[in-house]
Formats: C-alpha cells, structure tokens, sequence
C-alpha cells in the first residue's frame, strides 16, 4: 500500500522528470521496486561501515538476534556472565530460531582425565566449563586463611569467626558478617582467574559419530593450579566438578541442516544479522538521501524506457526520436554523487577520524588557554 508520504514523493519524481508537460512513463509499482531497492543500496553501505567500524567486538561471539548485536555493538566486555545466560535462554525456549531444541547435559570431571566422550547423535551447541564454587571455601575460611576440605595434619575445618576446631569435628558459631563471606569469596574468584587462568577445551570427532571433549591442561595435573600435592582435592579442585553441555539431537539425515539453522558463532562478516531498513523509520536527513537515490534511478529506468526501438516513437503524420541517452547518463552521474557523498560522510564517523577530531580540538583549547592573560595588573 502507497503511503501519503510516498504519494508526495512520486509525484515531485514525475515533477522532476517533466510532467505534466511531458509525459512520464512510470508507474507507481514501478517507482516503490526502485525505492525499495534504493534503500537496500543505502542500507548497504550504512551496515557494512557499522560491521567495519565493531567487527572486532562481533568476531566469535554467540548472537541471537539483532538485539545480541546491537549488545555487542555497545558493549566491550568479556560477556561471560551474558554468555552463560544464553544458554539457559535457548533451554526455555527463547532460541526464536528453527525448530531444534536445545538439550543440556554434563559429566563429572576426574583427576588425570583429560578428554571425555559425548554420545552419538549429539550436536554440540557449547561446553560451559564450570569452575568450584568459592562460596563454600569461604564459609570455611579463619582469620588466617583458607584451610581445604580435609585439612592438614589430622586438623579438621577451619572455623568461622576464628573459632577452633578439634579431632576433625566441626565446632564454633558464623558469627562473621555475611558481607565478609561474599567478600571474600570475590576475592577468592578473582584470585582463581588470576592465578589459574582461563579453563580451555577442544572438541574433536569421536569414533562412530561421537565427540570428544578435550579439557586444558589435564585436571590434577602440575601444570593445572587445580592440582594438589597432598593428593586432595582442594579448595580449588575441579575432581567431581560437573562440566555441562548444551547439544541438539541431530541424526545423520539433518546435522548439517542443524549446523545450517544453528550458527551461533560469528566467523564472517556476512554472518552478521541485520534487520532490513524501512524508509518510514529513517530521519529526514536520511530521506533525503533516498529521495536522490530514487530521482537517479528513475531517470536511469525512464531512460530505458524511451530507449526501446532507438528512441523512435510515432506521432500524427511524423515520426520524432527521443534523446534517451541524456537520461540515463544524468541518473548513472547523480547517483554516483549521492553515493560519494554518503561515504565522505561515513568516512569523517569512523572511530579514529572522531578521535583525530578530539585531539585537534584539545590541542587547540590548550593554545587558547596559554595565550589568554594572567588576569594580574601591577600598578
């Protein structure tokens, strides 16, 4: 359906192109197809200088929808927290995506077992490495530090509030603020990430249809800062941890037609999705623009269509010959303009020209500020 605002448009193209003088040979059908496609070559330009300018906060990571993107668009953080939400969003049934349900599962991590089998018929969406909880070291925690489950030397928990413990019973009352407790359990995580680093796996084919799950380092292993010399645990040990999984259901027949409506994952630019821009939302700036575009195009397809039989058309007792070239020249050169002069202006947005700007503008405050006087008059 033709909008008034479209009408009004139309009607200055025809304008614009002769009539009523002239006659001009193009329907209202005809001028919203090259609309639309005027908007895609704007909308081409626009969305592929914003995935230029951010690729590096979209590479590699697991959008959703438009909205995930406009997140990673905005926001420079590690995502972990938003990452681990994701999963739980798809569970319950939030993926708007293809009908493919998102099951989870896990298996349980043991001392000097690096690689874990994940049965036939599982498409693995992704692994979450679970890490300890530190709430529980910190709840055991003394004013001296952090004593392990188990303990040293026959010694039993370390007790809360500083109270003693004996004979590997448990005794004393939590009588610390429990503001202490998440505090310290904070800083406890912290301290993991910093001194452990980032858990890392890999994920390989299994024999008969089956994956591999291959975690990094080997878990109790010395290069592992999970690892134990008394042979426990620990407070950080991952012996027992559970590592969950998420994973479609996918037979021989649709796992690739699975991978092919599940790509999570941003390898490629052109994986990046993005709505189709409407004329009716752009701001009048913009719609400008358009409306140059459309003008171009216009006299480029009206062009044509005088062209046909080489221009010639019959007229009473005559024959006359239209200048169609004229036409269709004009819109090629107009529309380049418009174009051109889109990408200047693009070009002068980018991060590092606004930065350059910024500069030059501090640079020339702090000239105006040494120049001005002292203020201070000596009589």
């Amino acid at each position: 359906m033709i909008t008034p605002e479209q009408e009004e448009l139309f009607e200055y193209i025809r304008v614009s192109l002769g009539a009523p003088i002239l006659e001009v040979e193009l329907l209202d059908d005809q001028l919203c197809v090259l609309m639309k496609y005027c908007v895609k070559d704007y909308a081409k330009e626009v969305q592929n200088w914003l995935i230029l300018n951010q690729w590096q906060t979209l590479a590699g990571k697991n959008i959703l929808n438009t909205a995930e993107m406009q997140w990673a668009l905005t926001m420079r953080t590690f995502d972990y927290t938003k990452e681990y939400s994701y999963y739980f969003s798809k569970d319950a049934g939030l993926q708007q995506r293809g009908p493919w349900e998102l099951k989870k599962d896990y298996f349980s991590i043991e001392k000097g077992k690096q690689s874990y089998l994940i049965p036939a018929g599982r498409e693995i969406n992704k692994v979450l490495y679970v890490t300890p909880n530190t709430t529980d070291a910190a709840l055991y925690a003394n004013a001296g530090g952090i004593i392990g489950m188990g303990g040293f030397g026959g010694v039993g928990m370390a007790q809360v509030g500083g109270a003693a413990g004996f004979g590997g019973g448990f005794s004393g009352l939590f009588v610390s603020p429990a503001y202490d407790t998440a505090l310290l359990s904070s800083d406890l995580k912290y301290k993991q990430s910093l001194l452990g680093g980032e858990l890392v796996y890999k994920v390989t084919a299994g024999p008969d249809g089956s994956h591999i799950v291959h975690l990094l380092s080997t878990p109790g292993s010395k290069l592992s800062f999970m690892f134990s010399g008394l042979g426990t645990n620990g407070i950080f040990g991952i012996k027992g941890c559970e590592v969950w999984y998420t994973y479609y259901d996918v037979s021989p027949d649709n796992a690739d037609q699975c991978k092919k409506d599940n790509t999570d994952v941003l390898l490629t630019p052109d994986q990046v999705p993005i709505d189709v821009m409407s004329y009716a939302f752009f701001n009048e700036p913009t719609k400008q623009t358009i409306n140059q575009l459309l003008l171009a195009k216009a006299k480029q397809t009206l062009g044509l269509i005088r062209g046909k039989f080489s221009g010639a058309v019959l007229i009473p007792d005559a024959e006359a010959t239209l200048d169609y070239n004229m036409l269709i020249q004009q819109g090629i050169e107009e529309y380049k303009t418009v174009m051109d002069e889109l990408k200047q202006r693009l070009e002068l947005m980018r991060p590092e020209n606004l930065l350059k700007r910024q500069a030059d503008m501090a640079n020339s405050m702090i000239e105006v500020i040494k120049n001005q006087p002292l203020g201070l008059y000596v009589i």
